[in-house]
Formats: structure tokens, sequence, C-alpha cells
């Protein structure tokens, strides 16, 4: 799940930012690996026939069964007309994020968003992929390479002493050179006790977000998660219910996320299975 825009002239303290020891980094990494469990499961599992609800009951058996805590189940925003019911968004085709499972179909070509978050002895790890749905057309292949790609840059252009809002530029030059465009309304988000903290993470930069410029340093956890659509950027909710987010033109989008911490060097990713 994701949040909007952090202060290039604030100290952390005052944004609000925590850093995490490392003991805490150690604790969100045990986390981080029940994610990727239950995303390596579902990615066995998505086929032509099978039901977004289908994926989500494998996830929260796996998230029961490990003794964890689903961070999306239950959580109310403004202006949605009932808590989140389910322990996965699954975001399909034009959906680009916080899909509602249910009884759904996957059909062969479709693409799916599949994104989790758990808490686990009190910290939280938060992760997507896009996966295919049998074989999909070519230009939604490279959509999820190039979305896949652009978290990719991302990570290995982070490390202490950075502004995000050069690791942003970086991010939205990269797919708009691919000819897609990158999501604005939804951004990534620090992450530790808490799903959302501060500060927000956006995949692109303009001039207005100045004010929330942040400098990256040792011992900060956010999630990064690059949204491209195939398209024109704009989205908008699908229904009435207020949570589902399409494309407003009905192109594909994709969306990968991991959730890392700041090193002396670099990041560490938090949500894969090493």
């Amino acid at each position: 799940m994701d949040r909007r825009g952090g202060s290039r002239e604030k100290p952390v303290a005052d944004m609000g930012i925590i850093l995490k020891s490392p003991r805490e980094i150690e604790l969100m990494r045990e986390a981080g690996k029940l994610v990727c469990r239950i995303l390596d499961k579902l990615e066995a599992i998505v086929a032509p026939g099978v039901t977004t609800g289908e994926l989500n009951r494998a996830a929260e058996e796996l998230i029961n069964a490990c003794g964890a805590t689903a961070l999306f189940k239950g959580v109310k925003v403004k202006d949605a007309k009932f808590a989140f019911p389910a322990v996965l968004c699954t975001s399909v085709n034009d959906e680009v994020v916080h899909g509602i499972p249910g009884g759904r179909k996957l059909r062969e070509g479709d693409i799916v968003s599949v994104d989790c978050g758990v808490r686990l002895a009190g910290y939280c790890g938060d992760s997507a992929r896009t996966l295919r749905v049998g074989r999909v057309a070519a230009e939604a292949e490279r959509l999820l390479k190039v979305t896949q790609d652009t978290l990719s840059l991302a990570l290995r252009e982070m490390r202490p002493g950075r502004y995000w809002s050069d690791i942003a530029r970086t991010m939205q030059k990269f797919v708009e050179d691919q000819r897609f465009t990158v999501v604005r309304k939804f951004v990534g988000h620090g992450i530790g006790r808490e799903m959302h903290e501060e500060p927000k993470v956006p995949n692109y930069w303009d001039a207005r977000q100045n004010s929330g410029d942040f400098q990256l340093k040792k011992g900060m956890t956010v999630a990064v998660e690059p949204m491209v659509n195939m398209g024109k950027a704009a989205v908008a909710y699908g229904n009435t219910d207020n949570w589902v987010v399409v494309t407003k033109d009905g192109k594909y989008a994709a969306h990968f996320e991991h959730t890392v911490a700041v090193t002396d060097t670099g990041v560490d990713v938090l949500t894969i299975s090493g």
C-alpha cells in the first residue's frame, strides 16, 4: 500500500522519520522474508481460472500459520465505504493498486499485481509483484520488465547522503524514456513498527515537491514501489467503494515494491528470501 509527498530543509527527526537500529532491521527482515514466501507461493499458484479470492486465501493461511498479522485487512481510509476486507491487494490489468480479492477468475494474458504486508514480532514488511497469467502480450511483458527495472534502478541509486529527489527524477526519466508513465497519485512510504511511516517516497519529481525532499541516512527503512502505466499517468477510483484505483484510459498498469534499509554504502533489501 502507498501514500504521498517529505522536507529538504528539515532534519530527519523534525520530519518524523524513525531511524532503525540493527536489531530492529533484523526483525523487519523476518517480516520481509515471510512476505517473500507468500509472494513466491502466489506466483506458483497464479494461472488461468484461478480467482483472486483463492490467492487471498492462500496468503491468509500462511500468514496465520506463521503467527503474523496482515497489515491491510481492516485498514480504514477517508472516503472508503468500508474497511479493507482482505490480506492482499490484487489489482488486475488496468487496476493500479488496492484491488479487492473475490470471485474474479484470472484469464490467459492478464497481469495481476499482488501486494502483501505483514507484521511479525512487532515489525512490518511490505512488498508487491505484478505477475503474468499464462502468456501475455509483448507490450504487457515490456511493461512488467520496465517497472521491475525501475525498482532495481532506484535501489542501485540509493545510498546515504543522496536526496530522494535525485533518485525519483532518475526513475521517472527511465520510465518516460520507455514511453510509459509514472503514477503520481500514489507513492511509497517509510515503514517500521507501522505500515505507513514518514517519509513519503514518490517515484517522480517536480519543483512543487521540493519542500518534501529528504536526504537518505543509514537506518532509514522505506518501501519503494514504482507504479507504471502503459498509457497516461491519470488514475481514478474504479467503482463507488473508493478502494480500487484504475487507469483513466483503461490501459494496463504494473506495480513492484520492496522494503529496504539504508546501509553505510547502499541498501539492504529486506523482502527477499536470502
